[in-house]
C-alpha cells in the first residue's frame, strides 16, 4: 500500500481487480462485457427472497448461485468482468504494438510491444533461473551492519530491494500546492499486522514461514529453515511496531512534519540522510525543507528493532523480500512459490493466471500510460465523456441543495462545506496529458532488466517533482482501471474510461438505472470530500479542523449510529466488520445512493416516473445500486479483506446503505416484521 493510496479514496480497493456478468449461466464465468440494453438484469434476481428481508439476494441472489468464479480468480462480479473486458482489451492493443516491432524499439507503441512480447517469453525466464538476481544478492551479503543495510532500503524506492520504510512524494497537508517527501511505515510480507498477531490467522502464519523458507531455498540463501523462522519472528514484533490501518485514517494524525534534524534525533538508529539519498533525492531537496513523517512512534520502535536484529537474519529478511518482490520477472519457479502463498494460500485462487495475463499486467506496471493512450482512442468516444460529465454536475448540483438544507450542520460550517463542493474538480475518462516514455529503455529478452529499468524510470518520474508545485493534470488511476477515486488534496473526483460502460453506465439504457449505478458511484465519490477522513481538508485541500466542535460532535454521533449497523453485520459466524476500517466507505455508499436517488427524482422535473418492466422508478435506482455489486468471493479473500479492506463486502454495501433510506421502505413495501427494517428514528441519514 502506498501512502497516496491511504489518502486516494477509491471505490474499490486499488489492489483489488473485480466486476459483473448478466444472466450468467450456471457453473460458467462469462468474460465478456455486460450486454447492452435497457439495464438491469432481471435473471439474476431470486424474487422467492422478500426484499426487507435481504434486499441483496432479492436483486443478485440468482446470479451469485449461478455464477462460478474463475480457477484464476480469488473473487468474480461486475467489476471482474469490466476489468478482465479491459485486460483482454489491452492485450489486443499490445498484440497488435509487437508486430514487426524492431529487437530495439524506438517509439512508445514499439516499446509497448516489445515489452509485452519480452514478458511472454517463460522459456527464457526459465533458462535464466535466479541468476538475474545475483548482483543484489551480493549487495545484500556486503551489508554487514545497520548502514549498510540503510542504503539498499533507500535503493528499495527504485529496484526490487525491500524496505520497512516507504518513501512518497505527495501533496502537502499543509499546502497541498506543493510536493512534500513523506516517510512512512512500509509493508511487510502478510497482508496486515493482524496476521501476525491475532490467533485466528495462525495457520496463515505457519504456511508464510514455509513460504520465506522456499523462497531463501531457490536463491541458495544458507541456513534457509532457521532464518525463516528468525524472520518471521522479527517480523511479528514489527508488527506490533506498526499503527493499525485504521489508525492511517486520520490525517491529522498521520500530518506531522518535521525537518531532517528532528527526524535523525528522534530516530537516531537510521542515517536518514543516507536513506533519501540512496533513493535518489538531493541533499538540497530535503535537507531545507520538512518532511512529513506519517507515523512517528511506529517508526521509531521499528527502527530500535531493526538495529538490534542480529546481522545474518537481517541479510536474509532482506534476501526474502528481493526475491519475494521480483518473483513474478524471474522463472516460473518463483512465479508459482509467490502464488501459492500470496494468491491461492491467503485469497483461495486455485490456479495461476495465464502467462499472457501476468504479461499484461506487467506491462501495465511499467507503461500504464502508454497503454491508456491507445484504450481511450479505440474504447472511448468523446459522446461518453460528454454524458457522464453532465450526469456529475446533475449530482453534485442535488448534493449543494441537500448542504443547503442539511439540518444538524451550523449555517457556518454548511457554507464552508458549500464553498469545498462548488471547488470540485471533476476529471472524466482519460488525463489532459500523457506521460514520455521517450526516456525508458527497453529491450527484446531482457524481462528483467525491462522491469528494473521500468521501476527506476517511474520513480524518477516521481522525484522529478521533489520541490515543484503540484501538477493537476496528473491522475493517480489509468483510463483502463475499472474503479474511481476522490483526491482529499486537490479536492478532486476521477472516473476512469474503463468504468463507463454497462452495468455502470449504458448511454441507451433506463435513465433510473443509471442514476442508481453511476450515479451511486459519483455520489460515493463526491461524499468522500464529507466522510469521518475527507472532511477534514478543507475547500483547498488543506488538512485542518474547519468544522465548528459542536457540528463535529454531531457529525461522530451519526457516525457512531452508523458503524454501530456494521459491527453488528457477520460476514461468517463470529467474523464482524470493523467500523473504525469502514467508516469512511460506509458514509459514501450512505451518500451515493441517496444523492442517485435525489438525482433521479430531480431529473424527472415534476413528471412521474414511468414503469418499466415492472418496476418503478425508485425501484429501479435501488437495483441498479445492488447490481453494481453483484460479486462472489472465495471464503479467504473475504476474510483477508474485512482485516485489509476500507471497503465493505458486497451484501453490506447493498443492504445496510438501503435499510437507511425511508425511499427504500416505500419502494419495496418493507414492513417491521422484515429482517432489515429499523425504525425510522433509528435510521441515519448524514448527508
Amino acid at each position: 500500500m502506498t501512502k497516496k493510496s491511504i489518502l486516494k479514496k477509491s471505490l474499490l480497493a486499488a489492489s483489488a481487480t473485480w466486476l459483473v456478468v448478466a444472466g450468467a449461466q450456471a457453473g460458467r464465468a462469462e468474460t465478456k462485457p455486460y450486454p447492452a440494453g435497457w439495464g438491469f438484469d432481471t435473471a439474476g434476481m431470486n424474487r422467492s427472497v422478500k426484499p426487507g428481508d435481504d434486499f441483496f439476494s432479492f436483486a443478485n441472489g440468482t446470479y451469485i448461485k449461478n455464477i462460478r468464479i474463475p480457477d484464476d480468480r480469488s473473487s468474480f462480479g461486475a467489476f471482474d468482468v469490466l476489468a478482465e473486458t479491459a485486460r483482454e482489451r489491452v492485450k489486443s492493443l499490445l498484440m497488435e504494438a509487437g508486430k514487426n516491432a524492431p529487437d530495439t524499439p524506438i517509439t512508445t507503441r514499439e516499446k509497448l510491444g516489445v515489452y509485452y512480447a519480452t514478458f511472454l517469453d517463460e522459456a527464457k525466464a526459465n533458462q535464466l533461473g535466479n541468476a538475474p538476481l545475483k548482483p543484489y544478492l551480493t549487495e545484500i551479503r556486503n551489508a554487514h551492519d545497520v548502514k549498510s543495510a540503510v542504503a539498499l532500503f533507500g535503493k528499495a524506492s527504485h529496484q526490487f530491494f525491500y524496505s520497512p520504510y516507504e518513501i512518497s512524494i505527495m501533496a502537502g497537508f499543509d499546502d497541498p500546492t506543493k510536493y512534500v517527501i513523506s516517510l512512512g511505515q512500509g509493508r511487510l510480507g502478510m497482508p496486515d499486522r493482524d496476521y501476525y498477531l491475532k490467533p485466528e490467522f495462525a495457520a496463515k502464519k505457519k504456511a508464510y514461514r514455509a513460504y520465506v523458507e522456499k523462497m531463501l531455498g531457490l536463491i541458495n540463501w544458507p541456513n534457509a529453515a532457521l532464518e525463516a523462522t528468525r524472520i518471521v519472528t522479527f517480523e511479528t514484533e514489527l508488527a506490533k511496531a506498526e499503527w493499525p490501518l485504521q489508525a492511517l485514517r486520520d490525517p491529522l494524525r498521520i500530518n506531522n512534519p518535521m525537518s531532517l534534524a528532528q527526524l535523525q534525533a528522534k530516530v537516531p538508529e537510521i542515517d536518514w540522510t543516507l536513506l533519501l539519498t540512496e533513493a535518489g533525492i538531493k541533499p538540497e531537496d530535503f535537507k531545507s525543507e520538512k518532511l512529513v513523517v506519517l507515523e512517528p512512534a511506529a517508526i521509531r520502535n521499528m527502527a530500535a528493532h531493526i538495529a538490534g536484529l542480529d546481522n545474518a537474519t537481517r541479510q536474509a529478511w532482506m534476501a526474502f523480500h528481493l526475491a519475494d518482490n521480483a518473483a513474478p520477472c524471474l522463472s516460473h519457479q518463483f512465479v508459482q512459490a509467490s502464488f501459492d502463498f500470496n494468491a491461492h494460500e491467503l485469497e483461495g485462487q486455485p490456479k495461476l493466471s495465464a502467462r499472457w495475463k501476468q504479461s499484461v499486467n506487467a506491462t501495465s506496471a511499467a507503461m500504464g500510460w502508454a497503454i491508456g493512450q491507445q484504450y481511450v482512442k479505440r474504447y472511448f468516444p468523446p459522446s461518453a465523456k460528454a454524458s457522464i460529465t453532465s450526469l456529475v454536475g446533475e449530482v453534485k448540483e442535488v448534493f449543494a441543495e441537500r448542504l443547503r438544507h442539511n439540518p444538524w450542520m451550523s449555517p457556518e460550517t454548511r457554507e464552508k462545506a458549500r464553498r469545498k463542493l462548488n471547488n470540485f474538480r471533476i476529471e472524466v475518462g482519460y488525463p489532459s496529458k500523457w506521460r514520455d516514455y521517450t526516456a525508458l529503455d527497453v529491450k527484446k529478452g531482457d524481462i528483467f532488466g525491462n522491469a528494473t529499468r521500468a521501476a527506476a524510470f517511474n520513480w524518477q518520474h516521481e522525484l522529478s517533482h521533489v520541490g515543484k508545485d503540484v501538477d493537476r493534470a496528473e491522475w493517480e488511476m489509468t483510463p483502463q482501471t475499472v474503479n474511481a477515486y476522490n483526491e482529499p488534496t486537490q479536492v478532486e473526483i476521477v472516473f476512469p474510461a474503463a468504468i463507463l460502460q454497462p452495468p455502470f453506465f449504458d448511454p441507451n439504457g433506463d435513465t433510473a438505472i443509471n442514476y442508481g449505478a453511476i450515479g451511486g458511484v459519483i455520489g460515493h465519490e463526491m461524499t468522500h470530500s464529507f466522510d469521518d477522513e475527507g472532511r477534514q481538508f478543507d475547500e483547498k485541500g488543506r488538512v485542518h479542523q474547519w468544522w465548528t466542535p459542536e457540528d463535529v460532535k454531531r457529525f461522530n454521533a451519526l457516525a457512531e449510529r452508523f458503524g454501530a449497523q456494521y459491527e453488528k453485520f457477520e460476514v461468517f459466524p463470529g467474523l464482524h466488520l470493523n467500523p473504525k476500517l469502514t467508516m469512511g466507505e460506509n458514509i459514501a455508499d450512505l451518500g451515493g445512493l441517496t444523492l442517485a436517488l435525489n438525482a433521479y427524482h430531480a431529473s424527472l422535473k415534476g413528471k412521474p416516473a414511468p414503469v418499466v418492466h415492472g418496476l418503478t422508478g425508485d425501484q429501479r435506482v435501488f437495483l441498479g445500486w445492488a447490481q453494481v455489486w453483484r460479486e462472489k468471493l472465495r471464503d479467504d479473500v473475504v476474510r483477508k479483506r474485512v482485516t485489509t479492506d476500507p471497503h465493505s463486502p458486497p451484501k453490506a454495501r447493498v443492504n445496510l446503505p438501503a435499510h437507511n433510506l425511508n425511499d427504500w421502505y416505500d419502494a419495496f413495501d418493507v414492513k417491521p416484521k422484515d429482517k432489515l427494517y429499523i425504525p425510522p428514528e433509528q435510521r441515519v441519514v448524514i448527508w
